[in-house]
């Protein structure tokens, strides 16, 4: 059989010994889902979800009605071609939901645009958070120090520990060493 039996064995988790029959595979996952990292992960899922919602109201409510104003009242969502009529009524439809109650068969070109502003809203936000973390996290240290010097004889760049320049075999001594 699959099953282990009771052993000595400590459990990963709650270091007390194993007392009941499981199944090595079942173990293993209980250890792996109660990791910080898969919780730490299920967070960020259920935050993303809630931003994809916040995103899709931004588009749908704010970002498109100018857009379709500048463009004649085109409401982009409801931009689609037949590609084949419904069985139970005939074309044209005046939105994508009426042609599909009536079985046709539509391309949705409307909602594939109104979807690519989404991804570029959501792109440009993730960008901007990305970059806010980066600041806080990396804030603007003092530049390195510098590894060369210039030679006050030949204008070269030199090692900065040079006490004679490799270019016009200048003695560096005293102020033109430092």
């Amino acid at each position: 059989m699959a099953y282990i039996g009771a052993s000595a064995t400590p459990d990963p988790l709650t270091c007390e010994p194993a007392t009941r029959l499981e199944l090595p595979m079942w173990k293993d996952f209980r250890a792996f889902i109660l990791r910080g990292n898969v919780i730490d992960l299920a967070i960020g899922v259920i935050i993303g979800v809630a931003f994809g919602a916040v995103v899709k109201s931004l588009v749908d409510d704010v970002i498109m009605p100018p857009i379709g104003l500048a463009t004649g009242g085109i409401d982009f969502s409801n931009k689609f071609v037949v590609l084949k009529d419904g069985a139970a009524v005939a074309g044209p439809y005046a939105s994508v939901a009426a042609a599909k109650a009536a079985g046709a068969t539509t391309l949705n070109y409307g909602v594939f645009v109104n979807n690519i502003v989404s991804f570029l809203i959501v792109g440009f936000c993730a960008f901007l958070l990305v970059r806010a973390v980066n600041r806080l996290v990396h804030p603007h240290d003092a530049p390195p120090p510098p590894k060369t010097k210039v030679c006050p004889y030949c204008s070269m760049d030199i090692p900065i520990t040079a006490t004679r320049c490799p270019n016009c075999t200048s003695q560096l001594t005293g102020a033109a060493a430092a």
